[in-house]
């Protein structure tokens, strides 16, 4: 259990100001009584990773370091604040997340507004580089730097020190960002958001924790002042409440050396004790609850509760989690199973238990169903949870599992050097926030292998038993757009009917081996050479087919793939716009020897996926392996594109989503304008604009078999390898599989009248109507632009979209409090000659709209006008110049360039060219851009605005939480 004034009082009783995580792992101590410790791997059995290094300062502040070089150069900083939302007052609910807002607003040594400039002059972009998150429990401020030069660094601990004790609060900086706080509150509230708060409210009702969400009160923002900021910082930015992460490419001595030299001096208070989160009342049964929005698709949540177990981090308990866990999983595998097949009563349903903070353990039952079939939804989910705690599971069950667990603990090892920075920055984190001891891989392994012969339908049952709350009069939560025929009470009878339903042992299923291993006689390479530039192999087969390959052990063990065959959307025609919308659906119809499931069981074990997507011009496989299931990876990559399954189920899971979506598009700004922009900026080309609910349900794996088919068969292939794999291996998985089959087109197809796209000649102002809150807006530009084959003139775009993102953010976020995020988007297009946009957009008050607009309009006009200088230019710059330099750190950017660099070596030319074109634009230039572009006449401007009085949906009151973008139905063309 976490105590945070023990551990406080024991770091100033300890001498040792560095614990040796090495001897540790040789001498574990057990658990004693009576004994303070600083770090929780002190008291336990489980051996800590001795990668990291522990310590503590005099003044009782912890820190955790690291020195690592995933990604090279690089490195991360976290300082978390102890305390978050539920250590506030009645009068400071909310105060927490305000005072992290103040962080950027002020210090003894940083004016107001400089922070966050002086880290875009060192490359750190703010959002992406630069954050801070508030919870319940904590505060956590995130730097991530591009570079590992100890200038660097020193201003990163000068920055967290100037943050963790030399805040100004001044009152005229308070006025300035409580607009900011207000609309990050006002933004984040829609029908998912409330939906959770009165879900919250029905688990625990009167608990501390429902009270004190982290986003806080109206009330309290709008009044809150800086002496009550003030207060809550003195009280909860303590030494003794603070933990440092440090983790990059930096010497531990040299990190901890001015770790000290920053922070020593800080005095403080004692750690604030422990704030209550319950009460949590378990003994509550039988309690039934409706919640209805007009948005919300339906779902039943089953919840029994019990008390909390206090399970520290050892080896006994993580052995006991361990059975737990399995025991889950395989419910949850059934339950997907469900989910799968043809006529599935339920879209999906998962069994998970959970603590309630240190208040309670819930066990619940999740079913989400399609409108009206609740019912059908909760008898089939209920009665699979019961069979499996009455009836247990078989060996093959757990036998799957198994295989999944020793594959993911095999790769694990196998990369453990080249963990990333963030990776390990939230195992040191996790230490702090959940006291789970960071373990080496190879022990996780070792535990693993020790206890396998453990996991036996008896054990795995009794842990699942043991842990699960009983489901006996468990509360019953309904929530959708109408009620439940028959109310409450029907409810309730479902799920006794469900549990009473008999239920029969389960069925032992004979385990199938893999079909797809022959394709015939391999391959043979026609051509190969190298580019010395960036070490890329290229192959060319007989069959026509193309190899890129990129061995780089950056990340041990890990391959990525891509596999692009000629099709993608520009198959898509004005008289069949959705053509190629199932592609995305392809896999869950699994092979013609197997279905998706049967997949799951049959590839249990190893590290393969079948994953195809619609790009522009290519239907792709993509994903990432290793290096032991490389030619496996290939042979499933072969199978699906010479024997896809097309089986029914998939297009049932497909149109299971279709109503939701279209009954919720309208509930957020967002959602609204993502269904009406396509149609208005393309003049109704029917390619960019949604379609009906209909035409949705219309499409079917005939319907896009009858399109692929011809591309599957014979479309040109070009494929990519990026990782830690030998050559030699690669072409010999390749020439086995994708390399033997017949012969292919040597290229992908133009299709140029496919190409043709334009935007809309008329201009002006379209209102869009939305369904949500009534004091939420979005407020959105979008101006014509080009194509980006001059890459010059694509860099100046992009360029000018981040200087004006940055005055944006300072006249609508900083000076007028009227947006939390601000967006300005450069996107020429690659793929259609001549197209391109370049969009500006902020989410805002309903009734500050025309505020927001005018202030838009004198923004772009000052920055046309020559308002640009030299400081503004290189705080843009900077980011892109770093982004640029860190890449190539990372599969994920080595794929980006390798995916295509055959049929587009072109980009390879542009890559290299890109960092001297980008250094050498000027202010003049942004201006010279910004006039050709941005003049204020040639924009069609969306305002997106609540529905009208008369026309608006009756919803819940509005919540706290946070909200989740809406799903996308159109695809964006590029």
């Amino acid at each position: 259990m976490k105590s945070r004034t023990a551990r406080c009082a024991a770091l100033l009783l300890l001498s040792a100001s560095i614990i040796a995580p090495a001897s540790l792992v040789a001498e574990q101590p057990v658990a004693t009584t009576g004994e303070q410790t600083v770090w929780p791997f002190e008291t336990s059995d489980v051996p800590v990773d001795p990668g990291f290094v522990f310590g503590h300062l005099p003044n009782g502040m912890r820190y955790i370091l690291r020195e690592n070089a995933t990604p090279d150069g690089t490195a991360v900083v976290r300082m978390r604040i102890d305390s978050g939302s539920l250590d506030e007052t009645d009068a400071e609910r909310g105060l927490s997340h305000f005072l992290e807002h103040m962080a950027f607003n002020g210090s003894a040594n940083i004016p107001e507004g400089e922070m966050v400039k002086l880290l875009e002059r060192e490359g750190l972009a703010f959002g992406a580089d630069t954050n801070a998150s508030t919870g319940y429990e904590a505060i956590t401020y995130m730097l991530n730097l591009p570079r590992n030069d100890a200038d660097l660094l020193d201003t990163a601990l000068m920055l967290m020190r100037e943050t963790a004790s030399e805040l100004t609060i001044a009152p005229d900086a308070v006025e300035r960002e409580r607009g900011v706080v207000l609309a990050e509150r006002r933004d984040r509230r829609n029908y998912a958001a409330k939906a959770r708060e009165d879900a919250s409210d029905f688990l625990a009702p009167g608990a501390r924790f429902t009270e004190r969400r982290p986003i806080g009160t109206l009330e309290t923002l709008e009044n809150a002042t800086a002496d009550q900021l003030r207060a809550l910082y003195e009280r909860t930015y303590t030494p003794a409440n603070t933990t440092l992460v440090i983790i990059g490419d930096f010497p531990a001595a040299l990190v901890e050396e001015r770790l000290r030299h920053w922070f020593a001096s800080w005095d403080g208070g004692a750690a604030p004790v422990d704030p209550e989160t319950g009460p949590v009342d378990i003994t509550r049964r039988g309690e039934t609850h409706v919640y209805l929005d007009p948005a919300l698709s339906e779902s039943v949540t089953i919840t029994a509760l019990g008390p909390w177990r206090d399970r520290p981090d050892t080896i006994a308990n993580r052995r006991a989690g361990a059975l737990r866990m399995v025991g889950y999983a395989i419910v949850n595998r059934r339950l997907a199973r469900l989910a799968r097949e043809a006529d599935a009563p339920f879209r999906s349903a998962r069994l998970a238990s959970r603590d309630i903070f240190e208040d309670a353990r819930s066990t619940t039952i999740v079913v989400s169903s399609e409108d009206g079939q609740w019912e059908r939804g909760v008898s089939a989910a209920v009665h699979t949870v019961n069979r499996a705690l009455i009836h247990g599971f078989t060996e093959a069950e757990i036998a799957e599992q198994l295989a999944n667990i020793r594959t993911a603990l095999e790769n694990r090892v196998e990369a453990a050097s080249t963990r990333s920075n963030r990776a390990l920055a939230g195992s040191a984190l996790a230490l702090v926030s959940r006291e789970a001891i960071p373990t080496e891989p190879r022990f996780q392994l070792g535990l693993f292998e020790e206890m396998a012969r453990d996991f036996t339908p008896g054990s795995v049952l009794a842990a699942l038993r043991a842990d699960a709350a009983p489901l006996t009069a468990p509360l019953i939560r309904f929530q959708g757009r109408t009620a439940p025929e028959g109310g409450r009470q029907a409810l309730r009878a479902a799920f006794d009917e469900a549990m009473a339903r008999p239920v029969a042992a389960p069925e032992t299923q004979a385990p199938a081996n893999f079909a797809y291993d022959d394709f015939g006689e391999p391959g043979r390479v026609v051509t190969d050479t190298r580019d010395e530039r960036l070490g890329f192999r290229y192959l060319t087969f007989e069959n026509g087919a193309r190899l890129t390959l990129k061995a780089t052990d950056i990340r041990e063990d890990q391959v990525r793939f891509r596999v692009s065959v000629d099709g993608g959307r520009l198959m898509n025609t004005r008289e069949d716009p959705l053509a190629t919308y199932l592609i995305g659906s392809l896999p869950a119809g699994g092979l013609g020897a197997h279905s998706q499931d049967e997949l799951l069981s049959v590839l249990a074990g190893r590290s393969v996926g079948l994953r195809v997507s619609n790009t522009s011009d290519a239907f792709a496989f993509s994903g990432a392996t290793t290096r032991r299931d490389l030619a496996l990876q290939m042979q499933l990559i072969a199978a699906g594109l010479t024997d896809p399954g097309y089986r029914p189920e998939a297009i049932e899971r497909f149109r299971r989503g279709i109503d939701n979506y279209f009954r919720s598009i309208l509930a957020t700004p967002a959602g609204a304008y993502g269904a009406k922009q396509g149609a208005i900026l393309s003049d109704g080309d029917p390619r960019f604009t949604l379609q009906s609910r209909d035409d949705y349900f219309a499409l079917d794996f005939a319907r896009l078999e009858a399109v692929i088919a011809d591309r599957l068969e014979n479309g040109a292939i070009e494929a990519a390898l990026v990782g830690d794999f030998d050559e030699d291996a690669a072409i010999a998985a390749f020439a086995a599989t994708l390399g033997a089959l017949p012969e292919r087109e040597p290229a992908f197809h133009e299709r140029g009248e496919a190409r043709e796209r334009r935007f809309t000649e008329t201009r002006g102002v379209h209102v869009i109507r939305h369904e949500g809150e009534a004091d939420q807006a979005l407020v959105r530009l979008v101006w014509p632009t080009r194509d980006d084959s001059d890459l010059a003139e694509t860099l100046r775009l992009s360029l000018t979209a981040r200087v004006l993102r940055l005055a944006l953010t300072e006249r609508l976020r900083e000076e007028l409090g009227q947006a939390y995020s601000v967006q300005a988007v450069s996107a020429p297009s690659q793929i259609y000659p001549g197209y391109g946009t370049f969009t500006v957009s902020g989410p805002v008050e309903a009734s500050e709209v025309e505020t927001v607009r005018a202030a838009i309009r004198e923004v772009i006009g000052d920055i046309r006008e020559g308002g640009v200088d030299d400081d503004l230019v290189e705080r843009a710059r900077q980011p892109l110049i770093e982004a640029y330099d860190n890449a190539l750190k990372s599969l994920g950017g080595w794929m980006g360039l390798a995916a295509r660099a055959q049929s587009r070596s072109d980009r390879l030319d542009r890559w290299f060219a890109g960092p001297a074109t980008l250094s050498a634009i000027t202010p003049d230039e942004i201006v010279r851009t910004a006039r050709t572009w941005l003049e204020p006449g040639e924009a069609v401007e969306f305002l997106v605005l609540p529905a009208e009085p008369e026309d608006q949906v009756t919803r819940p009151p509005a919540s706290d939480l946070p909200q989740h973008a809406p799903a996308r139905l159109v695809e964006s063309g590029d």
